[in-house]
């Protein structure tokens, strides 16, 4: 069983040969903070360093969420095999009602997307009582589950439970994960440290994308080389049909461990995930919220490499505590002392639309999430080498390729949002994104709706629609993608942080199952490049949102955004929140310098 602290806490508070450059030389008490000293606190924070040379200055807390986003890995890749997995002959000659019908194809992507969906709902109220850390940990254990099942499946219902487990985990995951990245973070780049999020994701599409294209040749990419396609035509070629063109003793050319092989492999960097987990801190404003102080105050002391005493590591830790004691005050308020659990555990539910702050807040989380899958982005992963064939290229070898070559254009191009979201901001990004994304769907589609019904007589006509395919990869790998997972991750306060990320990230996956439900058939039925026109106009409005509804949270901490969205609270509330910040020595002070450098 797992120690009641974290293994890091056993070692001796840091010495002075363990603190970082910069270490400032004020002292404080750990229960207080004098007006000067808080004052000289802040005004060392807006000095601290932001963009490339601020992600690099703590290694520390960099591989703390390199290792933590091995969570989005999973997801990465998930997503990316499934759509190469779909078009195998082998997997097709095992499956063949999930090949041949796009209805039940899209299916099986959506089993996961929709156990995502519940997994995300329920992660809200399991990680706040046991915590980031030990959710994360028992989370690995439900994918290995869902992936052992899928792996091993000699039946529809085995592939389809065991995508259903594994959605529940990587919804859980993709809930926590940014939320634990975003606790643990200095602002001046918890943007970018958030990021790494989606860069694991893009690495965890790329990563499948190479390993389905290479296992895809295993033993041949046709199912049986000496029985000639009786399936409908596609380019004016028959393809593969797999009720008439499997031999009677299977596949003769394609091995099935040209997709069990992909598939399993998701197994090792969920385990490393698991074990690694071990070693890793827990959140320290979990610690304060369950009364664990000490803990709290040794975590932050630990991350930000400085002494337990530094002024700048007990101002941080005296802001969280702060906030803590005066959700606790309110809550008694509110309650009366009446609420049992269900009472306490529907509190922040409550909360979430109790102020047109908290209503604010939680909107802009579900539409950033929303807009980021109905861009369409998640149909180009999914469905790539279908995409692809239809624009003219050979769905069994060429496509696949070029679905690889995406693959490395969405992880190149996720790195500047890395480098340069903390300096750039959020709002620039995702109207800059949009724009990009609007443009490219719109040029794919007009190609489409013009030269769609002969490709093989329009070569250059279906390499400039290819062309334009990763133009809007580029353009939604460094806004939407990444910007997605920070936003929720950051903009809710702790009484509402777990509850509001859990229903954001539940929104982004019940907009996952419905772009994966209805996306092959519309790829099938809409004629004329309507699919790309539809994605397109969501563009258009995810980039009015942002213009007009959007706040910048660039170098805000998180317990500054309740001023940042106008949390309008009444005058016994403001009384409660002066007291026991006074307390704290926490005076109503600016800091003299608003930029990072």
């Amino acid at each position: 069983m797992q120690s009641d602290k974290s293994p890091d806490h056993l070692s001796p508070t840091p010495t002075h040969h363990d603190l970082g450059d910069g270490q400032s030389k004020d002292k404080a008490d750990a229960s207080h903070i004098d007006a000067a000293t808080h004052q000289r606190a802040l005004d060392a924070r807006h000095q601290q360093v932001a963009g490339l040379k601020g992600l690099f200055h703590d290694l520390k807390i960099l591989r703390i969420t390199l290792l933590a986003t091995l969570g989005g890995f999973l997801f990465g890749y998930d997503q990316g095999v499934v759509g190469n997995v779909l078009v195998l002959e082998s997997f097709g000659a095992k499956f063949p009602r999930v090949y041949s019908d796009s209805g039940i194809k899209g299916w099986v992507v959506c089993t996961l997307l929709l156990g995502a969906w519940l997994g995300s709902l329920l992660s809200g109220p399991i990680c706040d009582r046991f915590g980031r850390k030990r959710t994360i940990m028992f989370q690995v254990l439900l994918f290995l589950l869902g992936s052992a099942l899928q792996t091993g499946a000699q039946a529809e219902s085995y592939l389809f439970g065991g995508r259903f487990v594994a959605g529940l985990s990587i919804g859980s995951l993709t809930h926590i994960v940014p939320m634990y990245i975003a606790e643990l973070s200095p602002p001046n780049v918890r943007g970018s440290l958030v990021a790494l999020q989606q860069l694991s994701i893009t690495l965890g599409i790329l990563f499948s994308y190479w390993i389905a294209y290479g296992t895809s040749h295993i033993g041949g990419t046709r199912c049986a080389p000496e029985v000639p396609y009786t399936g409908p035509v596609s380019n004016g070629q028959p393809t593969f049909d797999p009720y008439h063109d499997v031999p009677a003793g299977g596949c003769t050319g394609q091995s099935v461990a040209s997709w069990r092989i992909p598939v399993g492999i998701q197994m090792f960097p969920a385990l490393v995930l698991g074990f690694g987990m071990f070693w890793m801190p827990y959140s320290p404003r979990w610690l304060s919220e369950v009364g664990r102080e000490d803990e709290a105050l040794a975590t932050l002391s630990y991350l930000r490499s400085r002494d337990i005493h530094d002024a700048a590591v007990v101002n941080e830790f005296l802001e969280i505590k702060a906030e803590v004691l005066v959700i606790r005050e309110l809550r008694a308020e509110r309650l009366g002392g009446k609420g049992g659990w269900m009472s306490r555990g529907l509190q922040p539910y409550a909360e979430l639309c109790s102020t047109k702050a908290n209503r604010h807040r939680l909107f802009i989380g579900c539409v950033t999430m929303f807009y980021q899958q109905f861009i369409g982005c998640n149909t180009i992963i999914y469905y790539a080498p279908t995409i692809f064939a239809q624009l003219g290229l050979d769905p069994n070898t060429t496509s696949l390729l070029a679905t690889g070559v995406y693959g490395i254009t969405n992880t190149l191009f996720t790195l500047p949002a890395v480098f340069f979201l903390d300096s750039v901001g959020r709002r620039p990004l995702l109207m800059i994104g949009a724009t990009g994304c609007f443009v490219s769907l719109v040029m794919v589609g007009s190609l489409v709706a013009a030269f769609g019904h002969a490709w093989p007589s329009h070569v250059s006509a279906g390499r400039v629609a290819i062309a334009f395919v990763y133009i809007y990869d580029v353009f939604f790998s460094f806004s939407w993608a990444p910007i997605g997972w920070v936003l929720p991750s950051e903009i809710f306060n702790l009484a509402t942080r777990s509850t509001g990320v859990s229903i954001t990230t539940s929104c982004t996956w019940m907009s996952n199952f419905i772009i994966g439900v209805v996306s092959p058939l519309m790829l099938s039925t809409i004629p004329n490049g309507g699919t790309y026109f539809f994605f397109a106009a969501f563009a258009v409005l995810g980039f009015l949102t942002t213009y007009f509804l959007m706040p910048e949270t660039r170098l805000k901490t998180l317990e500054e955004m309740d001023e940042l969205f106008g949390e309008i609270t009444s005058e016994s509330d403001k009384a409660v929140i002066a007291r026991v910040r006074g307390d704290l020595g926490l005076a109503e002070t600016q800091p003299q310098s608003a930029g990072m450098v």
